[in-house]
């Protein structure tokens, strides 16, 4: 039995005060390379070198590096465990559109949702895009984290002394580049974990961040997984109080998490493109287009006369030669490949068949508002959903996200958005799917940051974005299902709401004791994971929040089946035909038995019981153990705290 299980709120507690700036690099490159490591779990730099050597690799090579105000503290919250919980949204959840959506829509830090994310979606997201904070000084950008360590700790953790102390405390609460970046450092170090190696992402961003965010890119996904900075043409008017230019731009860096497995779709070819193919002669193959012949520089044996129907003798131009040899020329000619006009007597091109020509072409890096939409077009489309008021200053159109996903999406693939905002993404996936049959899921993720009192969104009764961003959702799937009726029963236009928050002070205390002290002595420790208790809407018992968040941390994703089993009036979920979570106030001997006697008899196939040990006496544990130690096929007892 394994009471010090590392899946705990208390062990992450633990586990993130020891956790270092290198503490993750060291434990994905042991995993990776587990060959240059001691018993004492160091790594033996030298023994590297002598490898790296013998393959003709002289040395380490130098290079420069992005460095800023609070990196290694960066690092050190990438490598950190979540330390919140995940309280489903029962009422919502549990609607009849909503119940069997695979489509998730998280509030909270996302940070701490990525953390989670990380223990049951790593490798798992086929695709990326995000619209994160500019740091204009303008959009409400500051640096969030209050650093919940003393000066002591901090200096011990990092080596700081008193003046890099007061240096890397200097980001807090601010907006400067340093303070960007390391908000999005662990952000977007643990994005790339949970990319497939097919997988992509897109980041939107301005002039203010962009050099930054490119330099941070590169370190984190390397330079060579560099795919494009794409520029969008998101207004198409001059905003004339500009003093020297009106900015009418901004950018898309687009990285690949490994370009070797990444494929693009490419894009559709559009119908003005199509329609500048036409048939003339009534050609049985279909529409044409025809291409010059000549090519240029001259390839010497290709320069020849060609007799034109009409009896005139054509050579090329001068310094060009004919694209085809003199025997593949006749070849066309005889399939009716070559077009000397309507008289028969223009210089010879050859035809081109839109039957055969590609069907996607490689999009250019700068994307027109023409075609991909513009920042009003945003505002527009949104106000139509939301009765006249967009509420989002700058929202991305969705013909921009679409056109990301079309690139490099299957019709099944997971599309990830860590700061949904106005969740453009959401409703981009939803219309894509509707367009080409697909099943795309999406995961949502928006911080549930207050919005101001003087705001129509307050007024209307939006408190927080991420209501308005499911409010969005909601009214985008509506729309979209009135307009194309057939396909509504087919598609998924729901999604489940989790909301990710840190457990109150008073539990987080009774977390932090010692596992050895009497329990009894404190207040109901399910209930304390209650909705009502967090103080947050959707009627979650402290049992739902306490089993989704287990199960996450399990590696299950959020469509796992579960079945509850009764034994002797108790209910336990059993998951995945695996794994029971015993989570119980009124667990007896009684139970146990129940419990016991299923596995025994073969009724139940249990790998695996987990237990909540706050709610247990110890002594129903050692009961609990002694009868499954005898039972012929071994159950692994896990007690968590």
């Amino acid at each position: 039995m394994d009471k010090n299980f590392n899946k705990g709120l208390r062990a992450n507690i633990e586990y993130n005060n020891n956790v270092k700036a290198n503490t993750d690099f060291l434990n994905n490159l042991k995993e990776k390379l587990p060959e240059f490591f001691a018993d004492s779990g160091s790594f033996d730099l030298e023994k590297f070198k002598e490898n790296l050597q013998g393959n003709n690799i002289d040395e380490l090579s130098s290079g420069y590096r992005l460095d800023f105000i609070g990196k290694n503290y960066a690092k050190k919250q990438a490598g950190e465990k979540p330390t919140s919980v995940i309280v489903p949204e029962q009422v919502h959840n549990k609607k009849t559109e909503n119940k069997n959506s695979e489509n998730l829509f998280f509030t909270g830090d996302n940070l701490e949702v990525l953390r989670h994310l990380q223990q049951n979606y790593a490798n798992s997201v086929d695709f990326i895009y995000i619209d994160p904070p500019y740091n204009t000084g303008s959009d409400g950008f500051v640096y969030p984290d209050k650093f919940e360590y003393n000066d002591d700790q901090l200096k011990s953790m990092f080596g700081l002394n008193e003046e890099e102390l007061i240096r890397l405390k200097s980001i807090q609460g601010k907006s400067n580049h340093s303070a960007w970046l390391a908000f999005m450092y662990p952000r977007l170090y643990i994005a790339k974990k949970l990319l497939k190696d097919t997988g992509v992402i897109f980041i939107s961003i301005d002039d203010n961040e962009q050099g930054n965010l490119k330099l941070l890119m590169d370190e984190l996904f390397g330079e060579g997984s560099f795919l494009s900075t794409i520029i969008w043409e998101r207004a198409y008017s001059p905003v004339n109080l500009k003093k020297h230019f009106s900015d009418s731009h901004d950018y898309l860096l687009v990285y690949a998490k490994n370009m070797n497995h990444l494929v693009s779709n490419g894009l559709p070819r559009s119908n003005e493109a199509n329609a500048r193919y036409s048939n003339p002669d009534h050609d049985p193959r279909g529409s044409w287009q025809s291409a010059d012949l000549s090519v240029g520089p001259a390839v010497e044996s290709n320069i020849y006369e060609i007799m034109t129907p009409s009896g005139r003798k054509v050579l090329p131009p001068n310094g060009y030669s004919w694209r085809l040899s003199k025997e593949r020329f006749t070849e066309f000619v005889n399939e009716g490949r070559i077009w000397f006009g309507e008289d028969g007597d223009n210089v010879p091109r050859i035809k081109r068949f839109l039957s055969e020509v590609k069907q996607t072409v490689i999009p250019m890096s700068i994307w027109k508002h023409q075609d991909v939409g513009h920042s009003q077009s945003a505002s527009q489309d949104l106000k139509k959903l939301f009765n006249g008021n967009s509420y989002f200053t700058y929202p991305k159109p969705i013909g921009l996200i679409k056109q990301t996903l079309q690139l490099y999406t299957q019709k099944d693939s997971i599309v990830l958005d860590f700061f949904a905002g106005s969740a453009t993404t959401a409703d981009a996936v939803m219309q894509l799917n509707v367009e080409d049959g697909g099943n795309r899921k999406y995961i949502m993720v928006q911080l549930d940051e207050q919005t101001k009192s003087n705001s129509t969104a307050f007024k209307d009764g939006y408190i927080t974005i991420d209501q308005i961003s499911r409010a969005r959702i909601e009214k985008a799937a509506e729309k979209i299902k009135n307009e194309n009726p057939k396909v509504a029963e087919e598609q998924d236009f729901g999604f489940k709401h989790y909301r990710v928050l840190q457990p109150k002070q008073e539990a987080l205390d009774t977390i932090e004791f010692n596992s050895d002290i009497q329990l009894d002595m404190f207040d109901d420790m399910i209930n304390v994971f209650s909705s009502e208790s967090l103080d947050v809407p959707g009627h979650a018992s402290g049992f739902d929040t306490i089993l989704q968040t287990y199960m996450v941390s399990d590696n299950y994703k959020f469509d796992v089946p579960i079945k509850f089993v009764d034994f002797v009036g108790i209910e336990l979920p059993y998951v995945n035909e695996s794994r029971i979570y015993l989570i119980s106030n009124d667990w007896t001997s009684r139970n146990t038995k129940a419990l016991v006697n299923a596995i025994g008899k073969n009724e139940l196939t249990v790998q695996t019981i987990v237990v909540y040990g706050y709610t247990i006496e110890m002594e129903s544990i050692r009961e609990l153990e002694i009868a499954l130690n005898q039972l012929e096929n071994k159950v692994n007892l896990q007690v968590r705290y």
